[in-house]
């Protein structure tokens, strides 16, 4: 299966071009490095939400258009049903469903993520710009918090500045769902 981030990185690649922008400028505007840029405009490596996000704040373009192509058009409301969420398989090992993709101006990225169980040796630990807001639906989510490890069971809730590096993985040999807000 082609990873996402082969179809993301065409439409970076794009959006930087029609903004007349150099790969430097883009990484100036974003706060990375510009060899950083490239490698996620060569569609060799995952790109991360948190980067496609600060992206799309800067260059004021939806998340929904780098993400899958497609323009989001509702203003009012947007109403998804069970299990017809936008699939973003953007890593590997989570399964990502943007909750929200057809809302036009969103200010959060919902999504519903199923997270497997795996060895803690197997977890890798992310970080972004922004805040994040979990909550879990079914199973038992353990989240490392840069050196904290918590346990999160169905109804419990974490809110956490993104920044922190952290790392999830279902426990008990099965996989976590949750609600996942970012801002």
């Amino acid at each position: 299966m082609e990873q996402a981030y082969k179809d993301i990185a065409p439409r970076l690649r794009g959006l930087r071009d029609a903004l007349d922008l150099t790969v430097e400028e883009l990484a100036a505007k974003v706060g990375v490095d510009a060899a950083l840029v490239r490698s996620y405009e060569s569609g060799s490596v995952e790109i991360p939400v948190g980067f496609l996000m600060k992206v799309a704040h800067c260059c004021h373009v939806d998340l929904t258009v780098l993400i899958s192509g497609i323009e989001p058009h509702l203003t009012g409301y947007s109403l998804v049903r069970k299990g017809e969420g936008l699939s973003v398989e953007r890593r590997k090992d989570y399964d990502y469903k943007s909750l929200a993709y057809r809302f036009s101006g969103r200010k959060m990225e919902p999504f519903l993520i199923t997270v497997p169980p795996k060895e803690p040796a197997d977890m890798t630990q992310v970080s972004h710009s922004g805040q994040e807001f979990v909550h879990v639906l079914q199973g038992r989510l353990e989240l490392r918090l840069g050196e904290e490890v918590l346990e999160l069971n169905p109804g419990d809730s974490l809110y956490f500045d993104s920044q922190s590096p952290h790392a999830l993985r279902g426990l008990d040999g099965a996989p976590a769902v949750f609600l996942d807000v970012i801002l």
